[in-house]
């Protein structure tokens, strides 16, 4: 069945302002040469999905640049294509401009889009999400199975202290019975369970009438008052993923999502696998350039740098410069960064084009990285 994408751009901007500050939590750097929307829009396009709507919040401008005309991910077409859905803001309406602040408030705002597209289902999803997914297989399931709408689903055994996550209680046939948000005083040691991914699929008629009906009731709690409200009336399910699946909560979590692309396994699941690459906007720079006294093990190393140091268990982003006796241990270093020499740096994250003068000694530790801000110098 023809079916029409809408992204989330901008819902958890909140759990990392360090790296939010400046820009949307989907056109947050990943990997190198990615951002956290190619993996979402890639998946969506390895679907044959060629028509998405992009909802965004606030600071979109480095996302705009990202995608441009989505010709990187063949969406620059004229029909379908990429459509950049921007808050909807009146001067009557919104003279404090509050903005939507919830996943079903922003599809509120985005129903003319949905209710001009001639498609017969909506794949929702947020542009934070680290996974390589075969939509199309659960875009088949929700088909066959005659669901009103589809959850994505993946277990997980959740530590206490974390929020914003929702738990799906289903029967044995699959049929959702009741979303919860999880309980952050809840014992660390609990068996895992199935958490929701902030990825739905929904026949498009039925999700306009539940958006009419929550905009007339004042609902605002995509989980609370679309998913568990309507599990008693409809017919929901879960669509169970068991591929690798994470996203970043804090500047923390980031570190380690980031390191865990150093294991083989992990990077094997999310970037080679068959007929379902990793799409991202093409830069056309000259290889790196590794001089005789460079050392490099175990690290991720973008184009266009120029390594005269040592590089170790670290992930190196385009048009970086490492000088002379430098050694940089289990680091992040984005675009464009300049490392000087006789410079020693450990669990160091460096946003975009941040100088590091020659001698510095900089260490944070792989539970608290040291982030040192976009275009700062140190």
């Amino acid at each position: 069945m023809s079916t029409v994408a809408v992204l989330f751009a901008g819902m958890n901007e909140r759990r990392v302002p360090e790296l939010t500050g400046e820009r949307t939590m989907a056109s947050v750097p990943f990997g190198c040469r990615y951002r956290l929307i190619d993996f979402t829009l890639s998946n969506i396009v390895n679907a044959g999905i060629t028509k998405v709507g992009v909802l965004t919040h606030y600071n979109y401008q480095s996302l705009m640049d990202h995608l441009g005309t989505g010709k990187d991910w063949d969406l620059a077409r004229r029909q379908g294509g990429i459509h950049i859905l921007p808050p909807y803001v009146t001067v009557s309406g919104n003279m404090n401009n509050n903005l939507y602040a919830t996943r079903l408030e922003a599809l509120i705002s985005a129903r003319d889009f949905i209710a001009d597209c001639k498609d017969e289902l909506v794949l929702l999803s947020d542009c934070d999400l680290i996974c390589n997914m075969d939509l199309s297989d659960m875009i088949r399931q929700h088909t066959e199975s005659g669901a009103d709408l589809t959850v994505a689903v993946t277990k997980k055994t959740i530590g206490s202290g974390i929020k914003d996550v929702s738990i799906v209680h289903s029967d044995a046939d699959g049929r959702i019975l009741n979303v919860t948000e999880f309980n952050d005083n809840a014992d660390a040691e609990a068996e895992p369970k199935d958490v929701q991914m902030n990825i739905v699929v929904a026949d498009r008629r039925f999700l306009l009438a539940q958006l009419t009906d929550a905009l007339a009731h004042g609902y605002t709690s995509f989980a609370k008052d679309l998913l568990s409200r309507g599990a008693r009336r409809y017919n929901y399910r879960v669509y169970r993923y068991n591929g690798y699946f994470e996203t970043i909560r804090s500047i923390s979590e980031y570190y380690t999502r980031s390191m865990e692309l150093l294991n083989p396994e992990i990077s094997h699941q999310l970037f080679q696998v068959k007929n379902f690459p990793v799409m991202t906007k093409v830069r056309n720079s000259v290889p790196t350039t590794y001089s005789g006294n460079s050392m490099v093990k175990n690290s991720l190393i973008a184009d266009g740098c120029v390594i005269e140091g040592i590089v170790e268990n670290s992930i190196i982003f385009r048009g970086v410069h490492i000088g002379k006796n430098t050694s940089v241990e289990n680091c992040i270093i984005m675009q464009d960064g300049y490392i000087g020499n006789n410079v020693y740096l450990n669990c160091v994250i460096t946003d975009k084009t941040v100088t590091i003068r020659d001698g510095r000694v900089l260490s944070g530790h792989e539970k608290r990285p040291f982030y040192i801000e976009k275009n700062a110098e140190v």
